[in-house]
């Protein structure tokens, strides 16, 4: 018996359907058929399908795309994608949005912080992009855009990690790899119970990606052995359990260094926060050429007593960033007029000479696993203080502050050339310290009054209005300005009266 086929809609998907009567065509009827109903297919949903995109590149090369914000667009657009480069080849296209950097939801996040990110990957980057159209009618549907970068997941996977091993004189480095059967480049973890290895944050069961800087896909186990009898006293691995790694590949992300988290590493970039004093700083900013042949701005002759000692800056510490910025491309007269503009606070990150010698070695940025000592530091002695919810994703600090018989025991000072309060001074043991009052801490209220547009003499005014018991609303420095940032970046999405947007350039 003759066949006759038609396509149907059942639930957005096309589905061929095979019937068995017999269809004569009568040119009087047309081509109506009596055996056939098509019917539009009303439960269809239409759902935006992300794409993931991988760039690798080799030292000295570039990505070829830009990353901006756009007036009157939403999200983190790309553009200039460079026809042939490593961006174009890798699926990205000229208007996609960005959602995720290396496996981190960044559609929320500054800009810069993003540009960061990207910066920070080293010499592969992984993003998770949706086309342009697709996302302004998410956006506009009030779709959750984290659904679908799959950072809501009902199956969360664990990150990487990076793991630094030390040998034990008496059991060496505490670890061996046996090679997963028929699956090449892929090895197993075998830990001796208390030895260095498993006190380096390794797990029994672990599977090795990554070592001393290169990844194990490509190496055989012989190799892999000889490899390790190389690594001396220390080995640097990145490793991850199983199951997360399944979840990884199924998604066909790479599991990259820049997504781990840092176990026993033995250097850490430092984040310092300088309060000026009436002689500036008290350091010296110094370009000197190593003996690597590379060249790095050290910071030299710290005064005794200075701001630079309080702050922990030690001599001969290479500098990386001046308020969060990286200093690589900048020349030296640059970094100092960065940090005049700054005006009476700068936050430095800083490594030194032979911590930047080992991420040099691995081929990761130092950037990438900071401390915030200058953070943990300050917060040591902080007692009674309410943490209060802010709208903006901040964390600020509800600190309520008794007057004492010398005031309120902490001094005020202003930011330069535009209005705003900062913490300069807190008394050892006084009412402000003891209300979890701490240097550099920003002044957001001042008794339920909002002072961040106020300038230094109306803030003091209300603060010596406030009796004998003052509510001060403050926020940490760095949380402050991503705040701020964040307000300044969903200010350039919707503001269409800019005239200029935001680009950051990975050309």
């Amino acid at each position: 018996m003759p066949f006759t086929s038609c396509v149907l809609c059942f639930y957005g998907v096309l589905e061929v359907i095979m019937w068995t009567e017999k269809f004569t065509f009568d040119p009087k009827e047309g081509i109506d058929n009596p055996a056939l109903v098509i019917t539009d297919c009303t439960d269809s949903v239409w759902i935006p399908r992300p794409r993931l995109c991988v760039l690798k590149r080799e030292e000295g090369d570039t990505y070829g795309f830009n990353l901006r914000v756009e007036r009157g667009s939403n999200g983190h657009v790309i553009r200039n994608v460079a026809s042939g480069g490593i961006a174009a080849r890798s699926g990205l296209r000229d208007g996609d949005r960005l959602l995720e950097v290396n496996n981190c939801y960044v559609d929320d996040v500054p800009h810069p912080e993003v540009a960061r990110k990207i910066k920070l990957s080293g010499q592969q980057l992984c993003l998770l992009v949706l086309d342009g159209e697709e996302y302004e009618q998410a956006v506009a549907g009030s779709q959750d855009l984290r659904l679908l970068s799959g950072t809501l997941d009902e199956e969360p996977c664990k990150p990487p990690r990076l793991c630094h091993i030390t040998k034990d004189p008496s059991s060496g480095l505490g670890i061996s790899f046996t090679a997963l059967e028929g699956e090449k480049g892929r090895f197993s973890v075998n830990l001796v119970k208390g030895g260095a290895a498993e006190k380096a944050g390794v797990h029994k069961g672990d599977h090795l990606v990554w070592m001393n800087g290169a990844m194990v896909s490509h190496l055989t186990h012989s190799a892999l052995n000889r490899m390790m009898k190389k690594c001396g006293n220390s080995i640097t691995i990145l490793v991850i359990d199983s199951e997360s790694e399944k979840i990884y590949m199924q998604r066909k992300i790479p599991i990259l260094p820049a997504m781990a988290v840092p176990h026993k590493l033995p250097f850490r970039a430092r984040k310092l926060h300088l309060i000026s004093g009436p002689e500036g700083y008290g350091f010296l900013l110094r370009m000197e050429k190593t003996l690597s042949g590379n060249t790095y701005h050290f910071l030299r002759e710290i005064d005794s007593g200075s701001p630079a000692e309080r702050a922990g800056v030690q001599d001969g510490e290479v500098l990386l960033e001046v308020n969060r910025e990286s200093v690589d491309s900048l020349g030296h007269n640059e970094i100092v007029e960065r940090v005049k503009k700054s005006g009476k606070q700068v936050f430095l990150t800083t490594i030194t000479q032979c911590g930047l010698g080992f991420y040099n070695q691995l081929g990761l940025s130092p950037l990438l696993f900071c401390d915030g000592e200058a953070t943990e530091k300050e917060t040591e002695n902080i007692v009674d203080v309410q943490l209060s919810p802010d709208t903006n994703n901040g964390s600020s600090k509800l600190c309520t502050v008794k007057k004492g018989p010398l005031g309120y025991d902490f001094h005020l000072d202003s930011f330069l050339q535009r209005p705003g309060t900062f913490i300069s001074e807190v008394a050892s043991g006084g009412s402000g310290q003891r209300a979890g009052l701490v240097l550099g801490d920003v002044v957001l209220e001042v008794d339920g009054k909002n002072v961040e547009e106020k300038y230094l003499d109306d803030v003091i005014t209300l603060v010596k209005n406030g009796g004998s018991c003052l509510s001060l609303l403050v926020m940490d420095q760095i949380s402050y300005e991503k705040k701020k940032e964040k307000d300044r970046t969903a200010s350039n999405i919707t503001n269409r009266e800019q005239e200029e947007d935001f680009e950051i350039s990975f050309l």
